[in-house]
């Protein structure tokens, strides 16, 4: 089985010094790191791309999404992405390391913005004439800075990549009818809370229970905060994210179907191809041969 390349933000860097930060626009970017990106790929930085021309479909953990102008992407490490764009593409892409950002942002984390932290929700926002102005500026002075050798210009490359992901959380809450009222505030953070806690424990831990005694909240309310906040339970929430990384295991690593199954805490082979076809409306099998044929 072919493994999924896995790229480091040094490949995009030829004949610089290396950085924990990238940024470019779409045309050149794609010419510069065409030999990398032809393909499937993962990547262990964070990604921001917008695009202000051109087409396409760019699928990001095996869901597709359209591509036009004004849509405003965001990809975590570890995601499996690629993309088919028309030849007119335009746009900006940033990249940055978790430290690069943690560094300066000790009380916020980049896990803490839905679009990087949770898999349940959508990694594409499509904005309006007014917000895609905005954010092209945004993403215009981020790279006139990246150009420049100015004091404290890590500091304001760090504000601007801020605004764009403060700005784009305010338009997910919208999506997603957060409300600035405290009632709605805690249920997101205990949505976000959640979410980290499945990170941590989902290839062992499938029960409610579980979760919401960690949190100190009863499963039923901990339905309630999934329901209110993605319009999923929370045994859907488990479920999708033990799938996703069947998923890219399925893709990227040399190892049997049962082997797979048993490091994701199922110990019936059988059990677990039923779990993985009422999520995504396949067998294992049946991925297997659609993404590598």
């Amino acid at each position: 089985m072919n493994s999924i390349s896995v790229l480091h933000i040094q490949l995009f860097q030829s004949g610089r010094n290396a950085s924990d930060f990238y940024f470019n626009t779409m045309k050149e970017h794609l010419i510069l790191g065409h030999r990398h990106i032809e393909e499937p790929h993962r990547h262990d930085f964070y990604v921001a791309v917008l695009f202000t021309k051109g087409k396409g479909i760019h699928e990001i953990d095996f869901q597709r999404y359209e591509v036009s102008e004004g849509s405003l992407f965001f990809l975590s490490p570890g995601q499996i992405h690629s993309w088919e764009l028309s030849e007119d593409i335009d746009g900006y892409i940033f990249f940055c390391s978790q430290e690069f950002y943690e560094m300066h942002y000790v009380s916020q984390k980049l896990r803490n913005f839905p679009f990087f932290g949770s898999v349940s929700f959508p990694r594409k926002l499509q904005l309006e004439a007014d917000e895609l102005e905005k954010n092209s500026f945004l993403f215009q002075e981020l790279g006139k800075e990246h150009l420049q050798q100015h004091v404290m210009k890590e500091g304001l490359i760090l504000s601007l990549m801020s605004q764009i992901f403060i700005n784009a959380t305010r338009l997910f809450s919208k999506d997603i009818d957060i409300r600035s009222s405290s009632v709605s505030l805690s249920y997101f953070k205990h949505y976000q809370d959640f979410e980290n806690l499945i990170e941590q424990h989902f290839t062992e831990q499938k029960s409610i229970s579980y979760y919401a005694s960690l949190m100190g909240i009863t499963p039923k309310h901990l339905n309630r905060i999934a329901q209110t906040t993605v319009q999923k339970t929370a045994t859907d929430m488990i479920t999708e994210r033990v799938v996703l990384e069947a998923k890219r295991m399925l893709m990227y690593l040399d190892e049997s179907l049962v082997e797979i199954a048993f490091r994701l805490g199922y110990e019936e082979y059988s059990y677990f191809v039923r779990v993985f076809r009422k999520n995504s409306g396949m067998t294992p099998t049946q991925f297997m041969r659609k993404y590598k044929a």
